[in-house]
């Protein structure tokens, strides 16, 4: 392998690197100056120190180490928690405007409600203040996959309503140490995968499933669990966000109180301690609450009339299951439908708590799929998530989860375009988007410039076309603990060698054409559509 030892060994690399992007016909400059360009990690992925300074495990420790990724866990990941300074430099090098990270929840609360663990709340603040000593946003996820195995094992985490409770606890505890430096939170971190990984097929945290469905089950119910949990999850995130909108977010009260008559000044009364504290409360906090959803680009497998049907399902079941909620109030009319009493319902009060209760939409995207109608699968039998949806999916180009993805940039369009037609166009932030590679191939990461580079510029087609996406996060700032593939999987923009005790890290030719494309020298005339 190829080590970036040396401005000798980067420059002709660098060379490489423009000639594989010759096509790029835009630039940092082409989006809008409050446009942000990140990069993003995990705790869980990321930080190591599993068993260090108070943290307890999380669902994921358990299923790693059930050797459910394979031979490895994440114990020491890229051990971040000591790495952070060093971390943030390169983020810095880079010319990141922002960085996704998420707080592991099981580090902050260990026993997942009650006190605060001094060490954890330390570590967070330091690499906030880190990152914002070196210009760089911090955009923070409070749920990865890794719900506290205690929460797990005294109620069965989202399974239970208890965990509306703890989740929005735990939130408060976020806004309130942190939020005065945080303005962008995601609540929970693709809603859709964790539950048909964790309650479906059994392949993610927790590893819940039945038979015939998931892959060495042995507890679970793959027929109502991940409705159930979607629903729990929907009601804590509604919770979250709306009380950080009650009692953090800057509110509109010296509008209020400076527009009385001054006849009806006397009428108010406020001790100056409340005064004091309300403003002091509210000019704190002007930030935004969003979820993200895993989207893929979705293509009728024929022009029939069924395969087309179908698609539209897919929609509705994989984005409509999240969405739709929050924007109208209730699930998609297909779930309802087809899932039947199966599908948890909400009372008039959940309903209203939930539409509206958000301020972005996170979009994960990677793959695009074919869809094939399946209608046949709705026959009166045992059912899933699947056999709901009535669909057959196969990856795009007879790719496979093991290999590269597809270069199909023109369906992260597509999904920007969907959500800004059917969800009433929301801020919209692409919070996951990369290519795999085999963690010890080529730093000469060629495969991943070009998708990078297709995808960018098609948010910024999309961006042309209405969409109101404010954001791109390339994933993985460096190589970390995959969720499918352990170490063997790699998304990075930087090279770790996981056999150095010192977990080196190295620069790939993707990290130099990411900076070069943030710090404008990758820039020529956009011919993007208009």
């Amino acid at each position: 392998m190829k080590l970036l030892n040396n401005s000798l060994t980067v420059l002709p690399l660098l060379a490489l690197a423009f000639t594989a992007v010759s096509s790029v016909q835009y630039g940092r400059n082409d989006f809008p100056p409050d446009f942000v360009f990140g990069s993003g990690t995990s705790a869980y992925q990321v930080e190591g120190a599993a068993n260090e300074d108070g943290r307890t495990p999380s669902i994921w420790d358990v299923f790693a180490h059930a050797g459910h990724s394979g031979v490895a866990a994440a114990d020491v990941a890229c051990d971040q928690y000591h790495k952070y300074k060093e971390d943030v430099k390169l983020m810095a090098d880079i010319g990141l405007e922002a960085y996704k990270f998420s707080i592991s929840w099981s580090r902050l609360l260990p026993s997942g409600r009650g006190p605060v663990n001094p060490k954890g709340l330390q570590y967070y603040n330091n690499l906030i203040d880190e990152l914002i000593t070196h210009g760089i946003q911090p955009h923070v996820t409070l749920h990865h996959f890794d719900l506290p195995q205690a929460l797990e094992d005294e109620y069965g985490g989202w399974l239970s309503q208890e965990s509306v409770r703890d989740f929005t606890a735990y939130a408060n505890t976020c806004f309130k140490e942190f939020g005065d430096r945080v303005s962008h939170w995601t609540t929970i971190n693709e809603v859709n995968v964790f539950a048909l990984g964790g309650y479906d097929a059994g392949i993610t945290p927790p590893a819940r499933c039945s038979p015939p469905f998931g892959l060495n089950c042995s507890n679970g119910n793959s027929s109502i669990e991940p409705y159930i949990a979607v629903h729990n999850i929907l009601l804590a995130h509604a919770s979250a966000t709306n009380l950080y909108k009650k009692q953090y977010k800057l509110l509109l009260l010296s509008v209020f109180f400076f527009s009385l008559p001054v006849s009806h000044m006397h009428c108010i009364v406020f001790s100056s301690a409340s005064i004091s504290s309300s403003f002091i409360t509210q000019d704190k906090q002007h930030g935004s609450v969003g979820i993200s959803v895993y989207a893929y680009g979705v293509v009728p497998l024929t022009n029939s009339v069924e395969d087309k049907q179908a698609t539209a399902r897919v929609n509705d079941f994989y984005i409509g299951w999240i969405l739709h909620p929050l924007v109208f109030g209730d699930y998609p009319e297909t779930m309802k439908t087809n899932v039947g009493s199966r599908l948890p319902a909400f009372t008039k009060e959940e309903s209203e708590q939930i539409k509206g209760a958000f301020d972005f939409v996170g979009v994960i995207n990677y793959m695009t799929i074919y869809v094939k109608d399946n209608s046949s699968s709705l026959k009166p039998n045992l059912q899933d998530f699947i056999t709901d949806m009535a669909a057959e999916l196969t990856l795009f180009r007879n790719t496979s989860f093991e290999n590269e993805h597809a270069n199909t940039p023109w369906s992260l369009q597509q999904i920007l375009l969907y959500i800004k037609e059917s969800y009433k166009n929301p801020p919209v932030y692409i919070l996951e988007n990369g290519q795999v590679t085999p963690h010890n191939s080529s730093l000469e990461d060629t495969t991943r410039i070009k998708y990078l580079s297709s995808y960018i510029e098609a948010v910024l087609h999309s961006l042309r076309k209405g969409s109101n996406v404010k954001g791109y996060f390339q994933w993985s700032l460096m190589d970390v603990f995959e969720l499918f593939g352990g170490y063997e999987k790699s998304y990075g923009l930087y090279y770790v060698d996981f056999k150095d005790p010192n977990l080196k890290r190295t620069p790939k030719l993707s990290a130099h054409w990411y900076s070069s494309f943030l710090t404008g020298t990758l820039h020529q005339p956009s011919h993007a559509s208009s």
